[in-house]
């Protein structure tokens, strides 16, 4: 298996506990309005960081990749599936949030 579709893999994972948490959150219209805005500059800013610290780290020699199981596609010395983790890690946070958070009416 190739890092990309381990990459996917993930990636889906995190959409799809996305999607059935806001499913589940009766309250998710209003949710989806106030969350766009700041997720998108989370992403944003989480693929700059990405892409600066892990060409710095690859530069330097932390990290090293075997060819045999990349795309090939790289955004200076990142391999694009780097950019899959942190966007992952974004898709889950506000999902682990509203599958955790307790519902107005509900007992202490």
């Amino acid at each position: 298996m190739t890092y990309l579709w381990l990459s996917l893999v993930f990636l889906l994972i995190a959409a799809l506990v996305l999607v059935l948490a806001l499913v589940r959150a009766p309250d998710r219209r209003p949710l989806v309005r106030r969350w766009w805005l700041p997720v998108t500059i989370a992403g944003v800013l989480l693929a700059v960081l990405t892409a600066v610290f892990d060409n710095l780290m690859i530069g330097i020699g932390l990290m090293t990749y075997g060819d045999a199981h990349l795309s090939g596609v790289r955004l200076g010395l990142v391999p694009i599936e780097d950019f899959a983790y942190p966007l992952a890690g974004l898709l889950l946070l506000p999902a682990v949030w509203l599958l955790l958070r307790r519902r107005s009416g509900e007992g202490a």
